[in-house]
């Protein structure tokens, strides 16, 4: 991480020519401004939730729900930053952007006041506001994600804000896929060597 302006910049590693909503296995790293500690704490070289961190967490593993052949691998909440792995297994090996895709709904459009308070559940697929919501690419996920959050935060008088940017990696093997799975196991044990480290 470098500092631009004053502020923390997680360096690009993004492929040029990567189409970020291709199938594969993607380590994504999400941090908060200013690596400030708003998730919880790491106590006995485990992670202790606070109840913001616990609704992140809730948003992390929803993706899936809002995202059509996602799923969520291992994954990790630290106090000031996310570390996790996200699939992506599209039987017809991509996304498509035409009408004959199927456009799941986003996690911070599914949270507007608009959702029946009945069941929780979004508005239909069919209503314009969830029509032409672009690929389902990674960036879109983590954008989805990050909103979701800070909407939470606002409501909740929470003064909350993310990096703007994220790091992202294709995991290219199956070795590199189990050494990323290692690390962000180890990652509470390894807190205060960690570079996101914040006391």
């Amino acid at each position: 991480m470098t500092l631009f302006n004053n502020k923390y910049r997680v360096e690009s590693t993004r492929l040029k020519h990567w189409n970020y909503s291709n199938n594969g296995m993607y380590f994504i790293t999400i941090c908060t401004d200013k690596m400030m500690n708003y998730f919880g704490k790491i106590v006995d070289e485990k992670v202790i939730l606070n109840k913001f961190g616990k609704y992140v967490e809730h948003c992390w593993t929803d993706i899936p729900n809002h995202f059509k052949y996602v799923n969520i691998d291992e994954f990790v909440i630290m106090p000031n930053h996310i570390h996790g792995i996200i699939g992506i297994d599209n039987p017809n090996d991509s996304f498509s952007n035409d009408d004959n895709s199927v456009v799941e709904t986003r996690h911070a459009l599914s949270n507007n006041k608009n959702s029946t308070k009945e069941t929780g559940h979004a508005l239909s697929l069919q209503h314009p506001r969830f029509r032409n919501q672009g690929k389902n690419s990674i960036s879109a996920m983590v954008g989805s994600f990050k909103s979701a959050v800070t909407k939470y935060a606002n409501k909740n008088n929470i003064p909350f804000k993310w990096q703007s940017r994220f790091y992202d990696r294709v995991i290219r093997d199956e070795n590199e896929l189990n050494n990323i799975r290692d690390y962000i196991i180890s990652n509470p044990e390894q807190w205060e060597k960690d570079k996101y480290y914040q006391q």
